[in-house]
Protein backbone atom coordinates (compact mmCIF):
# COMPACT_ATOMS: atom_id res chain seq x y z
CA UNK A 1 0.00 0.00 0.00
CA UNK A 2 0.87 3.30 -0.86
CA UNK A 3 -0.34 6.77 0.09
CA UNK A 4 -1.22 8.91 -2.99
CA UNK A 5 -2.30 12.41 -3.65
CA UNK A 6 -5.62 12.68 -5.60
CA UNK A 7 -8.31 14.89 -5.84
CA UNK A 8 -11.74 14.50 -7.37
CA UNK A 9 -13.20 18.42 -7.83
CA UNK A 10 -11.14 21.36 -9.64
CA UNK A 11 -10.19 24.32 -6.18
CA UNK A 12 -7.70 25.67 -4.54
CA UNK A 13 -5.34 23.49 -2.50
CA UNK A 14 -7.01 22.26 0.10
CA UNK A 15 -8.94 20.23 -2.61
CA UNK A 16 -5.69 17.76 -2.17
CA UNK A 17 -6.41 14.56 -0.43
CA UNK A 18 -4.34 11.58 0.66
CA UNK A 19 -5.31 7.96 -0.01
CA UNK A 20 -4.61 5.04 0.53
CA UNK A 21 -3.78 2.57 -2.68
CA UNK A 22 -2.36 -0.40 -3.88
CA UNK A 23 0.32 0.56 -6.51
CA UNK A 24 -0.09 -2.77 -9.00
CA UNK A 25 3.18 -4.45 -10.68
CA UNK A 26 4.39 -2.94 -13.47
CA UNK A 27 3.43 -3.54 -17.05
CA UNK A 28 5.91 -4.64 -19.56
CA UNK A 29 7.05 -1.07 -20.17
CA UNK A 30 6.81 0.45 -17.19
CA UNK A 31 9.12 1.11 -13.79
CA UNK A 32 7.90 1.19 -10.35
CA UNK A 33 9.84 3.79 -7.89
CA UNK A 34 9.86 4.62 -4.44
CA UNK A 35 9.78 7.97 -4.36
CA UNK A 36 12.07 10.44 -2.23
CA UNK A 37 11.73 13.94 -3.14
CA UNK A 38 8.77 15.26 -5.89
CA UNK A 39 9.20 18.65 -8.24
CA UNK A 40 6.67 20.65 -8.13
CA UNK A 41 5.70 22.91 -11.11
CA UNK A 42 2.83 25.67 -12.20
CA UNK A 43 1.47 23.10 -15.08
CA UNK A 44 0.41 21.38 -11.83
CA UNK A 45 -1.37 24.21 -9.95
CA UNK A 46 -2.95 24.85 -12.97
CA UNK A 47 -3.71 20.88 -13.13
CA UNK A 48 -5.31 21.28 -9.69
CA UNK A 49 -7.50 24.32 -11.06
CA UNK A 50 -8.61 22.13 -14.34
CA UNK A 51 -7.54 25.27 -16.14
CA UNK A 52 -4.06 23.01 -18.04
CA UNK A 53 -3.53 22.39 -21.60
CA UNK A 54 -5.93 19.12 -21.50
CA UNK A 55 -9.02 18.62 -19.84
CA UNK A 56 -8.58 17.01 -16.25
CA UNK A 57 -10.32 13.21 -15.90
CA UNK A 58 -11.52 12.97 -12.18
CA UNK A 59 -10.91 11.78 -9.86
CA UNK A 60 -7.14 12.86 -10.62
CA UNK A 61 -3.90 12.45 -9.36
CA UNK A 62 -0.66 15.02 -9.69
CA UNK A 63 2.75 15.39 -10.74
CA UNK A 64 5.49 15.48 -13.62
CA UNK A 65 8.80 14.85 -11.68
CA UNK A 66 10.28 12.50 -9.07
CA UNK A 67 13.41 11.09 -8.13
CA UNK A 68 13.80 7.63 -5.77
CA UNK A 69 14.73 4.17 -6.39
CA UNK A 70 13.63 1.27 -8.70
CA UNK A 71 11.28 -0.87 -6.30
CA UNK A 72 10.38 -3.08 -9.78
CA UNK A 73 10.54 -3.54 -13.31
CA UNK A 74 8.08 -4.64 -16.14
CA UNK A 75 9.11 -7.48 -18.32
CA UNK A 76 10.45 -5.21 -20.83
CA UNK A 77 12.25 -3.04 -19.16
CA UNK A 78 16.24 -3.36 -19.44
CA UNK A 79 18.26 -0.83 -18.70
CA UNK A 80 17.15 -0.11 -14.81
CA UNK A 81 16.93 -2.82 -12.27
CA UNK A 82 15.74 -2.93 -8.51
CA UNK A 83 17.91 -0.45 -6.51
CA UNK A 84 18.58 2.24 -9.19
CA UNK A 85 18.64 5.38 -7.95
CA UNK A 86 16.21 7.12 -10.65
CA UNK A 87 14.57 10.62 -11.82
CA UNK A 88 11.14 10.96 -13.60
CA UNK A 89 11.24 12.91 -16.86
CA UNK A 90 7.76 14.73 -17.86
CA UNK A 91 6.75 12.64 -21.00
CA UNK A 92 3.28 11.89 -20.05
CA UNK A 93 -0.02 13.35 -19.50
CA UNK A 94 -0.93 13.57 -16.06
CA UNK A 95 -4.24 11.65 -17.28
CA UNK A 96 -2.32 8.66 -17.49
CA UNK A 97 0.92 8.74 -15.06
CA UNK A 98 1.69 11.04 -11.97
CA UNK A 99 4.30 11.51 -9.46
CA UNK A 100 2.58 12.86 -6.33
CA UNK A 101 2.83 9.48 -4.51
CA UNK A 102 5.00 7.50 -1.88
CA UNK A 103 5.17 4.71 -4.60
CA UNK A 104 4.65 5.10 -8.06
CA UNK A 105 4.44 3.37 -11.75
CA UNK A 106 5.81 5.29 -14.82
CA UNK A 107 6.86 4.86 -18.17
CA UNK A 108 10.26 3.28 -18.75
CA UNK A 109 10.80 5.95 -21.56
CA UNK A 110 10.36 8.75 -18.94
CA UNK A 111 12.79 7.32 -16.16
CA UNK A 112 16.42 8.23 -16.35
CA UNK A 113 18.67 7.36 -14.47
CA UNK A 114 20.11 10.05 -11.31
CA UNK A 115 23.41 11.89 -11.84
CA UNK A 116 25.84 11.11 -9.25
CA UNK A 117 26.26 14.63 -8.02
CA UNK A 118 22.94 15.42 -6.93
CA UNK A 119 20.69 15.02 -3.98
CA UNK A 120 17.10 13.16 -4.39
CA UNK A 121 15.78 16.94 -3.53
CA UNK A 122 18.24 18.33 -6.14
CA UNK A 123 17.45 15.29 -9.03
CA UNK A 124 13.65 16.11 -8.55
CA UNK A 125 14.06 19.74 -9.12
CA UNK A 126 15.97 19.75 -11.73
CA UNK A 127 14.40 18.15 -14.98
CA UNK A 128 11.36 20.13 -16.07
CA UNK A 129 13.01 23.49 -15.53
CA UNK A 130 15.89 22.56 -18.01
CA UNK A 131 14.24 20.64 -20.34
CA UNK A 132 11.93 23.04 -20.82
CA UNK A 133 14.25 26.22 -21.03
CA UNK A 134 16.30 23.54 -23.37
CA UNK A 135 13.90 22.86 -25.94
CA UNK A 136 13.34 26.44 -26.49
CA UNK A 137 16.57 28.42 -26.11
CA UNK A 138 18.87 25.44 -27.31
CA UNK A 139 16.80 23.01 -29.40
CA UNK A 140 14.70 25.55 -31.48
CA UNK A 141 16.35 28.92 -31.30
CA UNK A 142 19.79 28.11 -31.03
CA UNK A 143 20.81 30.79 -29.13
CA UNK A 144 24.07 31.55 -29.16
CA UNK A 145 27.17 34.35 -28.60
CA UNK A 146 25.45 37.93 -30.22
CA UNK A 147 22.49 36.71 -29.21
CA UNK A 148 20.50 38.38 -26.43
CA UNK A 149 17.53 36.69 -24.86
CA UNK A 150 14.77 38.10 -22.61
CA UNK A 151 14.01 36.00 -19.49
CA UNK A 152 10.12 37.24 -17.93
CA UNK A 153 9.56 35.56 -14.45
CA UNK A 154 13.20 35.24 -13.84
CA UNK A 155 13.22 34.36 -10.20
CA UNK A 156 11.16 31.03 -11.07
CA UNK A 157 12.79 27.68 -11.74
CA UNK A 158 12.45 27.97 -15.19
CA UNK A 159 13.45 31.33 -15.32
CA UNK A 160 16.72 30.59 -13.86
CA UNK A 161 17.36 27.57 -16.09
CA UNK A 162 16.93 30.07 -18.84
CA UNK A 163 19.73 32.23 -17.54
CA UNK A 164 21.99 29.46 -16.66
CA UNK A 165 21.37 27.89 -19.87
CA UNK A 166 21.51 31.20 -22.08
CA UNK A 167 25.24 31.72 -20.40
CA UNK A 168 26.14 27.79 -21.64
CA UNK A 169 25.44 28.51 -24.63
CA UNK A 170 27.44 31.75 -24.79
CA UNK A 171 24.24 34.00 -25.60
CA UNK A 172 23.37 36.92 -23.30
CA UNK A 173 20.79 36.71 -20.58
CA UNK A 174 18.57 39.82 -20.18
CA UNK A 175 16.22 38.65 -16.76
CA UNK A 176 12.86 40.43 -16.07
CA UNK A 177 11.80 40.83 -12.30
CA UNK A 178 9.17 43.01 -11.15
CA UNK A 179 10.82 44.85 -8.40
CA UNK A 180 14.74 45.26 -7.33
CA UNK A 181 13.97 42.79 -3.96
CA UNK A 182 15.14 39.87 -6.49
CA UNK A 183 17.82 41.84 -8.02
CA UNK A 184 21.19 41.00 -6.78
CA UNK A 185 20.10 37.14 -6.36
CA UNK A 186 19.23 37.06 -9.99
CA UNK A 187 22.93 38.71 -10.93
CA UNK A 188 24.66 36.00 -8.80
CA UNK A 189 22.38 33.07 -10.25
CA UNK A 190 24.12 34.42 -13.41
CA UNK A 191 22.14 37.35 -15.13
CA UNK A 192 24.13 39.35 -17.28
CA UNK A 193 21.02 41.80 -17.07
CA UNK A 194 18.21 42.22 -14.78
CA UNK A 195 15.64 45.33 -15.26
CA UNK A 196 12.91 45.78 -12.36
CA UNK A 197 9.79 46.13 -15.14
CA UNK A 198 7.88 48.27 -12.27
CA UNK A 199 10.53 50.74 -11.40
CA UNK A 200 11.75 51.44 -15.07
CA UNK A 201 10.55 51.28 -18.58
CA UNK A 202 11.93 48.32 -19.49
CA UNK A 203 11.66 48.42 -23.35
CA UNK A 204 13.88 51.07 -23.15
CA UNK A 205 16.35 49.15 -20.82
CA UNK A 206 16.68 46.44 -23.15
CA UNK A 207 17.09 48.97 -26.14
CA UNK A 208 20.34 50.47 -24.44
CA UNK A 209 21.42 46.87 -23.48
CA UNK A 210 21.36 45.90 -26.48
CA UNK A 211 22.49 49.19 -28.88
CA UNK A 212 19.19 49.92 -29.96
CA UNK A 213 18.71 46.31 -31.78
CA UNK A 214 16.61 44.56 -29.87
CA UNK A 215 16.58 41.10 -28.44
CA UNK A 216 16.64 38.16 -30.88
CA UNK A 217 14.24 35.84 -28.43
CA UNK A 218 12.26 36.34 -25.87
CA UNK A 219 11.33 33.40 -23.50
CA UNK A 220 7.76 33.84 -21.54
CA UNK A 221 5.11 32.26 -18.98
CA UNK A 222 3.75 35.59 -18.89
CA UNK A 223 1.39 36.71 -21.49
CA UNK A 224 -1.23 38.96 -20.50
CA UNK A 225 -1.54 42.87 -20.74
CA UNK A 226 1.71 43.70 -21.16
CA UNK A 227 2.85 41.43 -24.03
CA UNK A 228 2.96 44.14 -26.63
CA UNK A 229 5.96 45.10 -24.43
CA UNK A 230 8.23 41.99 -25.24
CA UNK A 231 7.12 42.38 -28.99
CA UNK A 232 8.47 46.10 -28.90
CA UNK A 233 11.36 44.64 -27.03
CA UNK A 234 12.54 42.18 -29.69
CA UNK A 235 14.55 42.76 -32.62
CA UNK A 236 13.62 42.41 -35.94
CA UNK A 237 12.05 39.23 -37.30
CA UNK A 238 12.59 38.01 -33.05
CA UNK A 239 11.01 35.27 -31.58
CA UNK A 240 9.11 34.95 -28.56
CA UNK A 241 7.99 31.39 -27.28
CA UNK A 242 4.98 32.07 -24.81
CA UNK A 243 5.00 28.73 -22.14
CA UNK A 244 2.61 29.89 -19.96
CA UNK A 245 -0.04 32.07 -19.00
CA UNK A 246 0.73 33.84 -15.26
CA UNK A 247 -0.98 37.07 -16.11
CA UNK A 248 -5.07 37.10 -16.09
CA UNK A 249 -6.65 38.38 -18.70
CA UNK A 250 -6.33 38.32 -22.70
CA UNK A 251 -3.20 38.97 -24.58
CA UNK A 252 -3.19 41.33 -27.01
CA UNK A 253 -1.32 41.30 -30.40
CA UNK A 254 0.15 44.78 -31.61
CA UNK A 255 -0.53 44.20 -35.18
CA UNK A 256 0.86 47.06 -36.81
CA UNK A 257 4.56 46.89 -34.95
CA UNK A 258 3.98 42.81 -35.80
CA UNK A 259 3.96 43.83 -39.45
CA UNK A 260 6.46 46.61 -39.17
CA UNK A 261 9.21 43.65 -37.12
CA UNK A 262 7.73 40.65 -38.61
CA UNK A 263 8.14 38.72 -35.41
CA UNK A 264 7.66 35.12 -34.80
CA UNK A 265 5.45 34.05 -31.76
CA UNK A 266 5.54 30.22 -30.93
CA UNK A 267 3.32 28.56 -28.43
CA UNK A 268 5.71 26.43 -26.66
CA UNK A 269 5.68 23.29 -24.13
CA UNK A 270 8.47 20.73 -23.17
CA UNK A 271 6.87 17.88 -25.41
CA UNK A 272 8.66 19.47 -28.35
CA UNK A 273 11.51 17.89 -26.09
CA UNK A 274 10.19 15.52 -24.50
CA UNK A 275 7.73 13.64 -26.75
CA UNK A 276 10.24 12.34 -29.23
CA UNK A 277 13.32 9.79 -28.40
CA UNK A 278 15.70 11.43 -30.87
CA UNK A 279 15.37 14.87 -29.14
CA UNK A 280 14.34 14.07 -25.49
CA UNK A 281 17.93 11.63 -25.55
CA UNK A 282 19.97 14.86 -26.59
CA UNK A 283 18.27 16.93 -24.25
CA UNK A 284 19.33 14.51 -21.25
CA UNK A 285 22.73 14.87 -22.57
CA UNK A 286 23.44 18.33 -22.84
CA UNK A 287 21.81 18.45 -19.17
CA UNK A 288 23.89 16.04 -17.90
CA UNK A 289 27.17 17.26 -19.40
CA UNK A 290 26.02 21.21 -17.70
CA UNK A 291 25.09 19.58 -14.33
CA UNK A 292 29.07 17.52 -14.49
CA UNK A 293 30.95 21.17 -15.57
CA UNK A 294 29.10 23.18 -13.39
CA UNK A 295 27.44 25.94 -16.22
CA UNK A 296 24.09 24.47 -14.98
CA UNK A 297 23.18 24.08 -10.85
CA UNK A 298 19.66 23.18 -9.95
CA UNK A 299 18.44 26.31 -7.06
CA UNK A 300 16.05 24.97 -4.61
CA UNK A 301 13.91 27.49 -3.68
CA UNK A 302 12.49 25.53 0.29
CA UNK A 303 11.34 21.95 0.74
CA UNK A 304 8.16 20.67 2.47
CA UNK A 305 7.34 17.53 3.69
CA UNK A 306 4.98 14.86 2.02
CA UNK A 307 2.47 15.49 4.47
CA UNK A 308 2.61 18.92 3.91
CA UNK A 309 1.77 18.91 0.48
CA UNK A 310 -1.40 21.48 0.09
CA UNK A 311 1.34 23.59 2.15
CA UNK A 312 3.18 23.53 -0.25
CA UNK A 313 0.80 23.93 -3.40
CA UNK A 314 0.12 27.19 -1.28
CA UNK A 315 3.36 28.48 -1.13
CA UNK A 316 3.17 27.35 -4.73
CA UNK A 317 0.94 30.13 -5.60
CA UNK A 318 2.11 32.85 -3.97
CA UNK A 319 4.85 32.98 -6.87
CA UNK A 320 7.36 34.34 -4.19
CA UNK A 321 9.26 31.84 -4.60
CA UNK A 322 13.21 32.22 -5.80
CA UNK A 323 14.05 28.16 -8.03
CA UNK A 324 12.50 25.28 -7.42
CA UNK A 325 9.74 24.07 -4.77
CA UNK A 326 10.45 20.17 -3.32
CA UNK A 327 8.82 18.10 -1.63
CA UNK A 328 10.66 15.42 0.51
CA UNK A 329 8.76 11.79 0.90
Amino acid sequence: MSRTIKFSRPGAPGVLEFIETHVPAPAPTEVRIKVKAIGLNRAESMWRHDEYIEPVNFPAGLGYEAAGIVDAVGSDVTDFVVGDAVDVLPTFSMNEYTTYGEVITVPAEAVVSQPHSLSFDQAASVWMMYLTAYGALIQDAEVGKGDFVIIPAASSSVGLAAIQLTNYAGATSIALTRTSAKKQQLLEAGAAHVIATEEVDWVQEVKRITDNKGARVAFDPVGGPDFPKLISALAFQGVVYIYGALAEGTTPLPVLEMIAKMPIVKGYSVWLTTGAETSRKAAVEYILKGLENGAIKPVIDRTFSFNDMVEAHRYLENSGQFGKIVVSV
